[in-house]
């Protein structure tokens, strides 16, 4: 039996070598870090008014009130499964892929790793994240937000079935929001 202590320490290495690969540009192997039955969405944010009938409750200005496509309401930003991902990954290499040249020089900072729910064979995770995003010749940019992930435990390794970001922005006035997160 795996202690918490573990557990949280085995779930804090694998995110970190998920950044590590994403920003090393080893996209392939990053795949094999994803279910084949992932679910990959990236709701929009919107100005939600605040319901003044929630008055005094966490609920009257709470994040989800401000998220569209999570919960099949509204139009994502990105909504892609494992056959999506596999396609951006293979494009990464090919030689007409033109808005990634030169590529972009990335660094990831997880943190906040935060574990809400542990089953035997599924973990509902919650991380922060900072990416730093700068490309030869154009600004640098830093993208924040929230990961909402289950992972699931398959062969003894951990893969990702289910990731939702939340980023914190008012303005999109980054270059991309293609990037993986």
């Amino acid at each position: 039996m795996i202690s918490d202590i573990e557990r949280q320490y085995a779930i804090e290495q694998f995110y970190y070598r998920e950044a590590r690969l994403l920003d090393g540009r080893q996209y392939q192997q990053w795949l094999s870090l994803v279910s084949e039955s992932i679910r990959y969405v990236m709701p929009a944010r919107v100005n939600a008014l605040v319901n003044n009938r929630q008055r005094g409750e966490e609920a009257m200005i709470a994040i989800d009130n401000e998220l569209e496509g999570s919960d099949g309401l509204g139009c994502p930003i990105r909504e892609e499964g494992y056959a999506h991902l596999f396609v951006r990954v293979d494009r990464a290499y090919k030689m007409n892929s033109w808005a990634d040249n030169p590529p972009a020089r990335t660094r990831r900072i997880i943190g906040n790793v935060e574990l809400l729910e542990c089953g035997d064979e599924s973990i509902r995770v919650r991380s922060n994240f900072h990416l730093f995003f700068a490309r030869p010749g154009s600004d640098n940019f830093i993208y924040s937000g929230q990961r909402n992930d289950q992972l699931l435990m398959i062969d003894g390794d951990f893969k990702i079935a289910d990731r939702e970001v939340i980023m914190d922005y008012a303005n999109i006035d980054v270059p991309t929001l293609g990037l993986i997160f």
